[in-house]
């Protein structure tokens, strides 16, 4: 199973502000990382991501997607395709079957999974943005991880995508 982060992000390597505020990801951007979990058939995000995910219009194209979020405690999803799991290895677990899975946030939970090395690839949607207070992509924590750019692309005229191989 290969285990792909994939995030939309500033400039300076922010998610989301400080409020959850997203709106300033572009629809190419949304298509592309659409694109990607559909293919993949699944998606791993953070309790708190999955609340605001889950209340965006363009949510519906997941229906399809076997969802898996990663929270402290048990709670009520909403869809039988979406399961709860309390460790990223608890997540991988549930998704066993899939020869990809896609981790798509929050900081916390990338930062489990990158801490955990569990991430094989990453892919970093850069919006043409700098957000002076925001959500990081990865949480203030002791770790370090060795990349390999393998490629890019653009998404438009101002945004651009990074596909990185992390090196174990």
């Amino acid at each position: 199973m290969k285990v792909i982060l994939y995030m939309a992000i500033s400039l300076n390597g922010m998610i989301a502000k400080s409020d959850d505020d997203t709106s300033w990801i572009s629809k190419e951007e949304w298509d592309s990382y659409s694109l990607a979990v559909r293919t993949a058939g699944n998606l791993i995000v953070g309790h708190r991501t999955y609340g605001i995910l889950t209340k965006q219009p363009e949510f519906s194209e997941f229906k399809g997607v076997k969802l898996v979020v990663v929270a402290q405690e048990d709670f009520q999803t909403l869809s039988p395709n979406h399961l709860v799991a309390h460790s990223p290895k608890e997540a991988l677990k549930l998704l066993n079957n899939f020869e990809k899975v896609v981790v798509a946030g929050g900081g916390a939970l990338n930062t489990s999974f990158v801490e955990e090395n569990l991430v094989d690839e990453i892919y970093l949607d850069i919006e043409p943005i700098i957000i002076g207070k925001g959500i990081p992509l990865f949480r203030d924590k002791d770790f370090q991880r060795n990349l390999k750019l393998v490629g890019q692309k653009r998404i438009t005229d101002n945004e651009v995508q990074l596909h990185y191989e992390v090196l174990k």
